[in-house]
């Protein structure tokens, strides 16, 4: 069992009634670009970043969450409870549903276009999606996407590092999962 830390961001709110669990959204994330710090991105999360980069503060100035982070070295953190909706998906659309957010996790991770993916990462994602599958009775390949997936144009992650076969490969083989998730 992998330990999951729980770090509260205040950047979410209550899903719609009637709202369920139907699909999983994996993002990248690299703040500042081409830099890997998970505290960093705990920090943005939570509305406590002050770059020093002027150039970042607008970024710096988003009110956004994911429910969890996956940092280089598999680990991983939750900042909302998968029963309340994260802002991580902002405009999007998955099979002719718009507002995403309402019935999806979000999974950050921390990466970018042009670095190759952890096989740290590999395993902690996968083990977290077959918990969430596990806890939401999800069971199509297609109820996990990237973000640019359901914002195409708007958004590019996971982007062309993630590589999609070898996800589903770990997925398959892998014989753990994250402690119980909130």
């Amino acid at each position: 069992m992998r330990h999951v830390r729980f770090v509260p961001s205040p950047n979410h709110d209550a899903r719609p009634d009637g709202a369920r669990v139907e699909l999983i959204v994996l993002h990248a994330i690299s703040l500042p670009p081409g830099t890997f710090c998970a505290d960093t991105v705990v920090q943005f999360f939570c509305n406590a970043w002050r770059p020093s980069d002027p150039a970042l503060a607008e970024i710096a100035a988003m009110r956004v969450s994911a429910h969890f982070l996956v940092d280089r070295e598999g680990g991983i953190v939750q900042f909302v409870p998968v029963a309340e909706r994260a802002w991580h998906a902002g405009a999007s659309c998955w099979r002719g549903r718009t507002h995403c957010n309402d019935f999806s996790v979000g999974i950050e991770m921390l990466g970018d276009a042009r670095t190759p993916f952890t096989d740290a990462q590999y395993a902690a994602v996968a083990g977290l999606v077959r918990a969430l599958w596990r806890r939401f009775g999800l069971c199509e390949r297609a109820q996990v996407v990237g973000h640019a997936d359901i914002a195409p144009g708007r958004k590019w992650d996971p982007g062309p590092m993630w590589d999609w076969a070898r996800f589903w490969h770990v997925f398959a083989a892998e014989d753990w999962m994250p402690e119980p998730i909130r």
